[in-house]
């Protein structure tokens, strides 16, 4: 029996390039020989992006589509569509057309000869602005850093995962999902395959700077406890150094007597240690609150609906994770 392959396309609100995304990677998917499905997962879009992805399923039979009940974001729609993905291998590729389809073929080489998890490394970062690709650089170096896990820097959502990958990764219970650091945690033999990303083909990002910081907030809190151990360092060597400075104030008010109060030292002394405590509260807070949520084992999701392929079988069923 011939292998088969599975392309998972998160959606919100990609009405503009949607036809011309489905053009390009339908011409290259047949390119490939294998039969495939094409797994449109809708986050909550609006109803120009429904009305489009209906009609794309109507018109090709090789078109899945699944409804999430609301918008739960990016990292959900991938679960999502993971959980109902049937093929031997899986493509996760955004319909933003940032991330050429036409790069498929190499990755479908490399899983043949071998690898479970091949992700696509940028090179190029085009029509992204200087600050972004600096704070993207950033925060990749400082991840790996900070995590027991190595995560390829310049590495996105945009790769192939096995069959095996692929059942790791639904195993896994966690709610708050890092999907870059969960397919690294999995192990496997995984293979990186340099491309230029592209400027966005049509409509704006709708990760905003606010959006990419709470998103690296998850991504570290996710995978590694450095933080925790920096609040407390930070909270010995403050308390220390005040230890320290009570001694010499104790010694100088025996010798030399004092005079004056001291107020402006005073200030500047209580106002750095509150500063300090309230830095490590928060980052107490952020632990915290993902423990919150784990512990309350909501689902991940809800479907809305789920319209399988018409010309394939489709054995995925459940209405949520």
């Amino acid at each position: 029996m011939s292998q088969s392959l599975t392309v998972i396309v998160p959606v919100y609100n990609e009405s503009n390039v949607l036809q011309a995304f489905h053009d390009r990677l339908s011409r290259v998917m047949g390119e490939c020989g294998y039969p495939y499905q094409v797994l449109y997962v809708d986050d909550g879009s609006d109803t120009a992006c429904q009305a489009s992805l209906h009609a794309l399923r109507d018109t090709d039979p090789a078109v899945a589509l699944l409804e999430l009940s609301r918008n739960f974001g990016k990292e959900v729609a991938m679960s999502a569509g993971l959980d109902h993905a049937t093929g031997d291998a899986v493509i996760l590729i955004d319909a933003d057309l940032q991330d050429p389809p036409e790069i498929i073929p190499e990755f479908i080489r490399q899983w043949q000869a071998g690898y479970d998890v091949v992700y696509g490394q940028r090179s190029e970062r085009q029509g992204e602005s200087v600050l972004k690709r600096a704070t993207a650089a950033a925060f990749y170096r400082l991840m790996n850093w900070l995590s027991d896990v190595d995560i390829p820097p310049d590495a996105g959502d945009f790769r192939l995962l096995s069959r095996r990958a692929v059942d790791a990764l639904v195993a896994l219970p966690e709610r708050h999902r890092y999907m870059k650091g969960l397919c690294s945690w999995i192990g496997f033999p995984q293979r990186a395959v340099p491309y230029a990303r592209e400027s966005r083909a049509a409509g704006g990002s709708k990760w905003s700077y606010w959006s990419l910081w709470n998103y690296a907030l998850e991504g570290i809190t996710s995978f590694s406890n450095v933080p925790l151990k920096i609040a407390t360092y930070l909270g010995a060597a403050t308390s220390s150094l005040a230890f320290v400075y009570g001694l010499y104030m104790l010694v100088r008010t025996l010798i030399w007597g004092n005079p004056v109060p001291g107020y402006p030292s005073l200030i500047i002394i209580v106002l750095f240690l509150g500063g300090v405590q309230l830095m490590c509260l928060g980052i107490i807070g952020e632990y915290l609150a993902r423990t919150y949520g784990e512990s309350k084992a909501r689902s991940l999701y809800f479907l809305k609906g789920y319209h399988p392929a018409q010309g394939a079988d489709n054995t995925s069923e459940g209405e949520d994770d």
